[in-house]
């Protein structure tokens, strides 16, 4: 489906993505004050920017004023990006189908982008259509320089180079699935844009898609689905996909009939997490993220609804080493950068991630043994295998278990004989066994119809799982290039092989020329992306032999990349890290819809108006049988019906978690057997219904049960809250023997009930007395890798509760831990419990919650006794069997075991409180209407498609205060400070008459300092001050400073000698009025009133004069150790530019040194001070000529200019 592009150009430049029925706004804010742009000064470019979206009906969005940018139409966009301040809207110009995965899962290759500028027209006519489909992108780019002046035209666009990339042919993108999970990891009803799908590593455009997954976020669920299905959004993956057909005659399910066509495809997803090219991205990051990693998937569909799927991984070699590029071969020298030290713990990162994704990992290195540079990776690569945890032996029924494996396959020496690269093959040999032991995923997607079509009602049941893969195989080289891509089509081959095998079936030899002419296509695109050039050896991968111009075409290659790694990759580089958000100035885009943030922040804080609460009672118990079949025969009521509070005799939901539900033998683990599963349901059914008939309670029905061989779990509930529980879901996760054993693991049910999401989860996990981390590992992968339908993971409820086998144990001795339990010291025993450490620690089970313990260790007793193990191995007690919690609505209010004693292990039970809440869905959306009507009067017309300018603080527009003490937020429409008309007045007061603001305080009040708010000044003090009073008052400690205004007043510009040698004096404090008059005596003469003056520019030339002479007449003063310096004028002689004078240091005072005065100065009959009174009123000139230059430089007699202070603005020639 193509959609419109439309654009408008005025009143505010918007964009629209436009469907059949919606339309998707954009508008650019621009900030809300102009100087936070300036201040930022070259900065700017890294300052956020801020645009406005709108999702809404194409009826409530005019479109009257926008034209078509293509009329082609678009593919769908990428997101945004910001760069160098602006900001641009991705979209996909041109798309090409190249994969069919299944039936009605299309994969389309991206050939071309456009990008657009939402708050300039700069660039519209430039780049556009320029690029072909498939262009290189070795040019070196330069996004940090672009200007109008800087480039030629045709270079110009800030992102030139990001087009080049993103048209260069090496991205894709589905709408119809989810491209960057595999077919194992993901369901056929799932949208192809699911935030909580999506694989991130994988995910390409992440960061320009990211402001637009948040927006997603924050719509109504209605508006979610209406938003993914109109294929706006789309997720792009770096890599390669291709699909060959396989016509009838070549398939090789003959068994199968079928008049179709099947269809072999290979999806190579490229990881984003440390992309990069050859020399410029090597080795492991901190995080454990490789270089080069590839996920490949081989897919196999016939048409009859069967669907293979085998997936293994490449990545760098997971060590800290760097390799410089050079144009001679033997300067290419590998160096090792981190201890072996710092160097483990990335590595266990790297592994343990991939053991929770992919199962068990076998390593398959390819490097040298004793070639330079390879051999040390080699020696080191093995020394961190050997000190990973995962490598650790386990002893498991028997059988050892090991989650990480290597094999050390020399691809050079193996194939340096007259074999050449067949001798490739040996490898299987190498691997064969656990090739077997990791199978391969196999689905049904249901029955079909005799033409090969799907059934709507099969459909929508979706896939039905046969079989999963259990493990993975890692395979490296150098580069994960040429030797690997050779090696994983062996293995491919391999899998595919065993699938027939299963089935009865061999392929005949043009299915595997398709094979591996796939295969090399393969390796051919991603050593493109990586080094340049195609894969080196794709000869031999497509035709199983090397040939002449298959070496001659090697040669080449060699070449370019020489030339492409030591010259371009530095720009493919950067091109690369602008992509993902790298760099360090680099800032996303922020989206807010007015209109739709405020409605979902309004729902949430008016829940309570659309929704009720009620409680649901719940109980829960755990209990391992140790195989005790004879049990089901026994009472059970001691423990599903309990002697408690009656409130909590009649739960709405219970929870039976079993584990051990039969003997765990080296047949059983393989398998489930469902008939001891049934026999416990029915005697627990049994009991539950026999207790509610005697206390008058309704009867219960069992909601859904599961198990993993010895593991169950059964969900029973009463018949009166069935109608309120829906979309009740099962999952099982295996963890033994790497998980291919289900003697541990995990089953889970979910519900929602009303609007609440309930979790329970009964796990099994591993036994050992010193083996914590092995169970802290069960937990992890339970809790990543345990999934239900549409991806939900056990983290994704309201409420969760775990109850099993934890297996944990006390870390005491033996003796001691039987003295405590006969002492009744069970808080001893519990500071010292694993489990309990584990958790605080952050190990295991964090955000988790535990009642405290107040009954004895549950394991292990004597069989129908009460007593504790007494045979050869005299098992410590423990309190292995566990029931803890996670959410905020869980209130537990038992925690107890029963007296049940046909096995080893004493059943534990606890009964909690949930709070549940029940949505009135019609309520809800009524509200969401007013909300909106409302929000709608409030802003006006401000949104992303409005009309209208004041756009700057639309999503702070009719938001309520926090709370009641608050005012509301402020907005340039509306300030609290000025509500009512009212302008602000400050309503500070000093603490006594005699004190004034401290000047010496600094202006930033959150800056440290010892100085106090307030200072006093000493009004007492007589009206004549010489140098040695200030200098006694200083030495008693008082500090006597001026009033704040007094150091304002400008002195006189002119002096005499007389007035130089006069004594100065300190003035008075006055009043606020006073201090703005000019200060011409101190004693004698009465403050002159303010005038409001007028600007220098406005006024005439008399009044001018006027004005100066009023700033002659100035005082000499005593400046206190204390007292701010005072600006002063000074002559044409002196210092220019307002600087104070300099301090003159006496005994025991400091006085400002009298400025220096011409000639002519000194002898200018105008300075005529008086000692008693200070300075009389100067004459009035009326000869002289006073000028004003713009108000900022006064001309005196002598020609000479001193600066003063002016407000007014200069004016530039």
């Amino acid at each position: 489906m193509s959609l419109r592009l439309l654009l408008r150009d005025h009143p505010q430049r918007s964009f629209a993505l436009v469907t059949d029925t919606h339309a998707l706004v954009f508008r650019y804010s621009i900030p809300s004050t102009t100087a936070d742009t300036l201040s930022h000064g070259s900065n700017a470019k890294s300052l956020a920017s801020k645009c406005m979206v709108e999702f809404a009906t194409l009826e409530d969005v005019d479109l009257a004023d926008y034209r078509s940018l293509r009329p082609s139409g678009v593919h769908g966009t990428l997101g945004l990006i910001n760069i160098n301040a602006d900001v641009f809207l991705c979209v996909i110009s041109g798309a090409v189908r190249v994969a069919t995965v299944r039936s009605n899962e299309t994969v389309q290759r991206i050939l071309s982008v456009e990008f657009y500028c939402l708050n300039k027209d700069d660039y519209d006519y430039e780049l556009h259509g320029e690029l072909g489909p498939y262009s290189t992108d070795y040019a070196v780019p330069n996004l940090h320089d672009h200007g109008p002046d800087s480039r030629d035209p045709a270079y110009e666009h800030p992102c030139h180079e990001l087009k080049k990339i993103l048209s260069g042919g090496t991205f894709y993108y589905s709408v119809d699935f989810d491209l960057t999970n595999r077919l194992q990891d993901r369901s056929s009803e799932l949208s192809a844009f699911d935030v909580d799908n999506l694989e991130e590593s994988f995910l390409w455009n992440s960061y320009m898609i990211e402001p637009l997954i948040k927006f997603r976020s924050r719509l109504a669920a209605h508006q979610k689905v209406i938003l993914d299905s109109s294929r706006i959004l789309t997720s792009a993956i770096r890599g390669f996909v291709s699909t060959i057909t396989i016509p009838t005659s070549s398939s090789p399910l003959r068994a199968l009939k079928s008049n179709l066509p099947s269809t072999l495809t290979l999806i190579s997803r490229l990881s984003c997490r440390r992309a990069g090219t050859r020399f410029n991205s090597r080795g492991i990051d901190d995080d454990g993220n490789v270089a080069n990693f590839v996920e490949t998937e081989t897919v196999f569909y016939h048409p009859s609804s069967l669907c293979f799927s085998y997936a293994q991984i490449r990545g760098s070699v997971p060590l800290f080493w760097e390799q410089a590029a050079g144009l001679i071969p033997g300067q290419q020298k590998i160096q090792i950068t981190r201890s072996p030290e710092a160097t483990q713990p990335a590595f266990d990162k790297h592994f343990e991630s991939l053991e929770v994704d992919y199962g068990t990992v076998h390593i398959l290195n390819l490097l040298s043994v004793s070639k330079p540079g390879e051999a040390e990776l080699t020696a080191r690569y093995n020394y961190h295998v050997q000190h990973s945890p995962l490598n650790q032996v386990v002893d498991l029924s028997g059988k050892s278990e090991h989650r990480l494996l290597e094999s050390q396959f020399d691809f050079h020496v193996e194939t340096k004989g007259p074999g050449g690269y067949e001798a490739a093959s040996m490898v299987k040999r190498l691997i064969q066994h656990r090739a077997d032991g990791f199978a391969y995923f196999l689905c049904e997607e249901g029955n079909r119809s005799s033409n090969g079509y799907q059934d709507e009602k099969a459909a929508r049941v979706g896939p039905v799982v046969i079989l999963q893969q259990e493990g993975i195989f890692r395979t490296n080289c150098l580069d994960c290039l040429d030797r690997t891509n050779l090696i994983q089509t062996i293995i491919s081959q391999m899998a595919l092989e065993l699938f027939l095998h299963h089935r009865n079936e061999h392929a005949t030899a043009d299915f595997w020329v398709r094979h591996s002419s796939l295969w090399a296509d393969n390796g051919d695109a991603l050593s493109k992306i990586y080094a340049g050039t195609g894969a080196l050896k794709s000869s031999f991968t497509r035709h199983g032999k090397m040939s002449l111009a298959g070496a001659i075409a090697d040669a080449r290659k060699s070449a370019t990349r020489m030339y492409i790694n030591n010259f371009a990759d530095k720009g493919r580089q950067n091109t690369i890290d602008v992509l993902l958000g790298r760099l360090v100035d680099q800032q996303p885009v922020h989206l807010y819809d007015p209109i739709a943030d405020y409605v979902n922040a309004e729902l949430k804080r008016r829940v309570n108006d659309y929704s009720t609460s009620d409680v649901v009672q719940i109980w829960a118990g755990t209990f391992n049988l140790n195989g005790r079949g004879s049990g089901v025969k026994e009472e059970l009521a001691a423990w599903l019906w309990p002697e408690i509070n009656r409130s909590q005799q009649h739960p709405g939901i219970v929870a039976i978690g079993f584990q051990e539900i039969v003997e765990l033998s080296p047949q059983q683990i393989m398998s489930t057997d469902p008939v001891r599963r049934q026999a416990w349901e029915n005697a627990a059914r049994r009991t539950l219904n026999s207790s509610a008939g005697k206390n008058s309670s309704e009867e219960y029905i069992l909601l859904r049960s599961g198990q993993l061989v010895g593991a169950a779990l059964m969900v029973f509930v009463k018949a009166s809250i069935l109608h309120k529980i829906k979309n009740v879901e099962g999952s099982v996760k295996k963890t033994g023997m790497s998980g291919m054993a289900g003697n541990k693991g995990a089953v889970a049910i979910r519900m929602d009930y009303a609007n609440t999401r309930i979790c329970f989860v009964t796990a099994h996990f591993a036994a050992g007395f010193a083996n914590y981390d092995e169970r802290n590992r069960d937990y992890h992968i339970i809790s990543h890798g345990l999934r239900f339908q549409r991806n939900r993971s056990i983290d994704d409820h309201d409420a969760i509760i775990w109850l099993g086998d934890f297996n944990y144990r006390i870390g005491l001795s033996n003796d001691k831990v039987r003295r405590l339990i006969k002492a009744g010291d069970l808080d001893t025993l519990y500071q010292n419990d694993q489990l309990n450490l584990q958790m605080v620690a952050g190990h295991a089970f964090p955000y988790y919650s535990e009642s405290r313990i107040t009954f004895m260790p549950t394991y292990k007793y004597e069989n129908g006794t009460d007593d504790y193990d007494s045979s050869e191995k005299v098992r410590i007690p423990a309190w292995c069997d566990r029931i803890l919690r996670k959410g905020g609505i869980l209130k537990q209010i038992n925690y107890s075991t029963a007296p049940l004693r046909f096995s080893d292990h004493r059943p534990v039970y606890a009964t909690f409180q949930c709070a549940v809440s029940d949505v009135d869905e019609s309520r809800k959306q009524s509200l969401s209407r007013e909300l909106y009507a409302k929000r709608k009067v409030d802003i006006g017309d401000t949104t992303a498609n409005a009309r209208n300018d004041n756009v700057d603080d639309e999503d702070l527009i009719g938001y309520e205060s926090i709370a009641p003490e608050l005012p509301p937020a402020s907005s340039d429409r509306r300030k609290w400070w000025l509500d009512n008309g009212l302008p602000a007045r400050s309503n500070v007061r000093p603490p006594n008459q005699n004190s004034v603001l401290n000047m010496n305080r600094p202006s930033n009040p959150f800056t440290p300092t010892d100085e106090s708010d307030w200072v006093v000044v000493d009004k007492t003090a007589p009206k004549e001050s010489s140098i040695s009073h200030t200098t006694s008052s200083a030495s008693r400690g008082s500090r006597t400073l001026p009033s704040p205004f007094e150091s304002c007043q400008p002195l006189s510009s002119t002096y005499t000698r007389d007035s130089m040698r006069a004594p100065a004096t300190v003035p008075e404090p006055r009043s606020r009025a006073s201090s703005q008059a000019s200060n011409i005596s101190i004693s004698s003469r009465k403050p002159v009133p303010p005038v409001p003056k007028k600007p220098a520019l406005l006024t005439k030339s008399s009044d001018r004069r006027l004005s100066q002479d009023s700033r002659d007449a100035g005082t000499e003063r005593t400046v206190s150790a204390a007292q701010p310096p005072v600006m002063q004028r000074v002559s044409s002689d002196g210092p220019k530019g307002g600087f104070p004078a300099p301090l003159q240091r006496t005994a025991g005072s400091i006085s400002r040194a009298p400025p220096r005065q011409s000639p002519a100065q000194a002898a200018s009959p105008r300075s005529n001070p008086t000692e008693a009174d200070g300075p009389s009123l100067p004459p009035r000139r009326t000869s002289a000529s006073v000028q004003s230059n713009s108000g900022l430089m006064d001309d005196d007699d002598n020609d000479g200019a001193s600066a003063i202070p002016s407000l007014q603005p200069t004016r530039r020639p």
